[in-house]
């Protein structure tokens, strides 16, 4: 036996331990990687972020890389778990831990924090996203040209707002936006930059977009990272008895989906036309352009016990004049929505997606969401 193979076989044994059968970072399942500086086990993607901090972090391939004796043993005696009790020991409960189906700058960040700046390895931290206020500039993209411009941001904890200005000295604020009506969201790829960060929230009864971008990864997650914690405060202050693993849920979320739909007007008699769709857990909201500012209307969904349900075609009757043959149909106490999807795959897949929100139990939040909604002029 060679001993490059003495040495996988000795890593795939200490892979059996407890924790290091995913990424230690991101938790991808079945890790190829390893820092041997460091003694975790990671995924292919992860390597590449550890491979930025080359100071830190030595990476190598545990079936294609040459493993010295006491590499072995150092992995042996550190490993996923022991790690994470160092390096994760004070990880705020506001913080946004990424998984591997996060984006890039996300995961960089944790790395960097975890590893390079040792942000949680004791009590006591002083951490920059729990301060009073958050004051500086964000590149955001403009309403009617799309064109990125500086604009100042300030998030304050005690307000409980964030606010943005069209100018630096600006005395009055642009807008003001109430924390607990705020969502972000990273979305690299839609936003065209790989610092893109997504906030929407409820503007008299409708959902409004803003997208921002720094340049500095670091200053973009922190201000992600510190709207959680914000977001946190007023929890706790709103819901006095409930325990942090109740209420971190409610921070920020991914959207459930996006995509391209087909729908119809009202009358169901009008041409289907193709619409930008967005699944923000009970709020689906459509936009003829993903970057519009505004969505052009959103659907509530409620639950099943409530009289809401989806079905896999289209209402008897119902005008489709267009290519996309894959229908859809919510149906609300008020009225029903057709919509059609351009492939099976992705009809199934919004399927799914609507039907687990139905199935789910309302919330006194989401009542009162669906009441505030209803009431939309």
């Amino acid at each position: 036996m060679s001993l490059n193979d003495r040495a996988a076989r000795t890593l795939k044994d200490i892979m059996q331990n407890p924790g290091n059968d995913a990424c230690a970072d991101c938790g991808a399942p079945d890790p190829g990687w390893g820092s041997c500086s460091l003694g975790v086990f990671i995924c292919l993607e992860c390597s590449g972020i550890h491979r930025k901090i080359p100071e830190i972090s030595k990476v190598k391939s545990l079936n294609l890389s040459r493993w010295e004796e006491h590499e072995l043993q150092f992995m042996a005696e550190n490993g996923n778990e022991v790690l994470k009790s160092k390096y994760e020991a004070a990880v705020p409960v506001y913080y946004y831990k990424p998984t591997h189906k996060d984006c890039q700058v996300l995961r960089e960040q944790w790395i960097r924090a975890k590893y390079e700046r040792k942000e949680f390895t004791g009590p006591g931290t002083n951490f920059t996203y729990e301060e009073e206020v958050r004051d500086g500039i964000l590149m955001k993209m403009g309403r009617d040209n799309g064109q990125f411009l500086s604009r100042r941001f300030v998030l304050s904890v005690r307000e409980g707002t964030l606010r943005y200005f069209a100018k630096t000295d600006a005395r009055e604020p642009k807008a003001v936006i109430k924390v607990d009506t705020i969502n972000a969201t990273f979305q690299p790829m839609k936003i065209g930059n790989p610092n893109g960060l997504q906030i929407t929230y409820l503007k008299e009864y409708s959902t409004r977009n803003i997208f921002v971008y720094h340049d500095n990864g670091k200053e973009i997650v922190d201000w992600f990272n510190s709207i959680r914690a914000v977001q946190l405060q007023y929890l706790k202050v709103a819901f006095p008895g409930a325990m942090d693993v109740e209420l971190v849920p409610k921070l920020t979320r991914n959207f459930l989906k996006e995509g391209y739909m087909e729908k119809t007007g009202p009358k169901q008699t009008e041409g289907f036309k193709k619409r930008w769709f967005t699944l923000d857990h009970r709020r689906l909201m459509y936009f003829k352009d993903p970057l519009d500012a505004f969505a052009k209307g959103e659907v509530f969904l409620g639950n099943r016990d409530h009289g809401y349900e989806v079905y896999a075609s289209l209402p008897e009757g119902t005008y489709c004049n267009g290519a996309w043959q894959y229908g859809i149909t919510i149906v609300t106490p008020d009225r029903s929505y057709p919509f059609t999807c351009e492939t099976e795959s992705d009809q199934q897949d919004w399927l799914k997606h609507f039907s687990d929100v139905l199935s789910t139990q309302m919330s006194p939040q989401e009542y009162s969401m669906e009441a505030l909604l209803k009431r939309r002029p």
